[in-house]
């Protein structure tokens, strides 16, 4: 989780209160957050975030704001978010952007009251929104500018590595964006964003001055602030527009709340995007969620009378009305993203509200725990699998798109993360198998034969559930030596079934990941278990497994359903 150092004194400054220690750390449950250390010589706070889908709190500034608006009792009204502004100031896009790094949002600054704080704040929450939320810079980069040195229109456009050339930040020496790939530390680090592209990403004003290399540096003439510095362009590029907008948004509301006077840009694209061709950043993008007190008395286990509900999620930043028919309409501030259903509205309210001040209730009757069914089926397949001699091991049910995408059926859909702060874990897999295979892949020094197995979740898209997803347990068995074939594999499933109990036949079938001729389904009646087979030598060599290998994964509630 996201930590972030604040100077006590600019955290009181931007609260509108001096808070005692003690009654800080109560005050930040609002934020979600808790105090790790405080350093009374040198006035430092250290907080940690608990709550990685509010990167607005990741800030001296955000965390001021909710402690602000709970003692305020009031939402904050931000004008720049007002529809109808006009901008003064335009950054085109090229065309060709549209294949490489396709959005831009921006706005200006003016009369910023900048310190060694502030600036302090600025570059600490520069980092945390580009490294976390922004994916290590894949999906969003942020650049800050002295405005006072740029001329406008600004062109977001693509340059060849040798075409253009600049002084970048922590440099003496003029440098192309080839160079700086190669031998300055930004482009080291986070160069392999654009390298695979022919030309890179770079912002250049209309006197034809370089204002950054996006999303590696910025320039040195023109993107160093100082702590003198009044005035600043922002301006945020990346691969998803919302993710833009937003961190827009927040970095918008940060500096507002540092007495910026904030104006619009407006943003021309060539193309269409989600938001239009010409947009005027930023952009109010929340959207309102309506739902009826009964929602809110049902899920936190008392009545929740109206006033008292409007008053605290308007202290906690959102927009309320009532509704007809006994609904209410939330809307969340501008600088947030991450209200996706209607609990974490409900949530929102308890946390204002204080944990502390729900009546603590006894449970209403006695009962005595014990392992579910599946559970039991589970620890039984396992003893079993055991007694065949594999080994257990055992994988995360969330990972990469990648690591699935030749184990997918065709038409098949995954389950997907919303919000995810990495690609590495961006769904949750829908068989067992290939987690078996990674294993195998990392196991190559190992003596053979390998016998690998795990039970294990896995996630699958039903229309038919409450959020449209279900959880399944998996069993997947892996074999890989110099002979390892369907035969071998098929008998220990075969042993596997008959100790269940259950009656099963295969049936030819074509799979992603077996070699044709040599897989199969297995059926229980009518029901489909799962599938069994010989893997493919190009998924063996993908994954750089030297052996031959069979394998079955069979789903363990189909097989449950047959005990009931």
């Amino acid at each position: 989780m996201p930590t972030i150092d604040i100077k006590k004194r600019d955290l009181d400054s931007l609260i509108g209160k001096k808070l005692s220690v003690e009654e800080l750390e109560k005050k930040l449950m609002l934020a979600k957050a808790e105090l790790k250390e405080y350093v009374a010589a040198t006035d430092d706070l250290k907080v940690e975030l608990s709550d990685s889908n509010r990167p607005d709190l990741w800030s001296a500034e955000g965390v001021a704001r909710q402690i602000r608006i709970s003692l305020t009792g009031k939402s904050e009204v931000y004008p720049f978010f007002k529809p109808g502004r006009k901008a003064t100031r335009i950054i085109r896009v090229a065309k060709e952007m549209q294949k490489v790094r396709p959005y831009i949002a921006a706005c200006t600054c003016q009369s910023l009251r900048m310190n060694d704080d502030v600036l302090a704040q600025m570059i600490q929450s520069q980092d945390k929104l580009a490294e976390i939320f922004g994916r290590k810079r894949s999906t969003v980069s942020i650049g800050i500018y002295e405005l006072d040195k740029i001329a406008f229109p600004v062109d977001y456009r693509l340059a060849g590595s040798d075409e253009v050339s600049f002084t970048p930040l922590g440099m003496t020496e003029k440098l192309t964006l080839g160079q700086i790939l190669e031998r300055h530390p930004k482009g080291i680090q986070y160069g392999g964003i654009v390298k695979t592209f022919a030309k890179y990403p770079v912002l250049l004003d209309s006197l034809g001055h370089v204002l950054s290399f996006p999303p590696v540096i910025n320039s040195t003439e023109i993107g160093e602030v100082k702590p003198s510095t009044r005035n600043v362009l922002v301006e945020v590029t990346g691969t998803d527009q919302r993710m833009v907008s937003l961190t827009l948004n927040i970095l918008a509301s940060d500096l507002y709340d540092r007495g910026a006077e904030v104006d619009p840009v407006l943003v021309v694209y060539p193309y269409a995007t989600d938001m239009g061709k010409n947009v005027t950043f930023p952009v109010d993008g929340s959207s309102s969620v309506s739902l009826s007190l009964d929602q809110f008395s049902h899920a936190l286990g008392e009545g929740i009378a109206l006033p008292d509900l409007k008053k605290r999620l308007t202290a906690y930043g959102h927009q309320v009305t009532a509704g007809a028919k006994g609904r209410i309409k939330i809307t969340p501030p501008p600088y947030r993203d991450d209200i996706m259903h209607p609990m974490d509205v409900i949530e929102d309210y308890a946390v204002s509200r204080g944990y502390d001040d729900f009546a603590p209730v006894m449970p209403s009757q006695s009962t005595v725990g014990g392992l579910s069914s599946i559970e039991m089926l589970s620890d039984t397949v396992r003893m079993h699998m055991v007694g065949a001699g594999f080994q257990e091991f055992v994988s995360n049910i969330l990972c990469s798109r990648e690591e699935l995408a030749d184990a997918l059926l065709p038409a098949e859909q995954l389950v997907e993360v919303a919000n995810v702060m990495s690609l590495a874990y961006s769904v949750l897999r829908n068989r067992v198998l290939p987690s078996l295979l990674n294993v195998e892949s990392a196991s190559s020094k190992a003596f053979y034969p390998h016998r690998t197995f795990e039970v294990g979740e896995v996630a699958a898209v039903d229309r038919t559930t409450n959020m449209g997803t279900r959880t399944d347990l998996n069993l997947a068995a892996l074999i890989s030596h110099p002979s390892a074939n369907f035969s071998e594999m098929h008998s220990t499933l075969d042993v596997l079934l008959y100790y269940l109990g259950i009656e099963y036949k295969l049936e030819p079938a074509e799979h992603p990941l077996f070699m044709t001729g040599r897989s199969g389904r297995i059926m229980a009646g009518s029901v489909l278990l799962g599938f069994i087979g010989e893997l493919r030598p190009e998924v063996l060599e993908r994954r750089q497994i030297a052996m031959p290998a069979a394998a079955f994964e069979i789903n363990l509630n189909a097989i449950q359903s047959f005990f009931k």
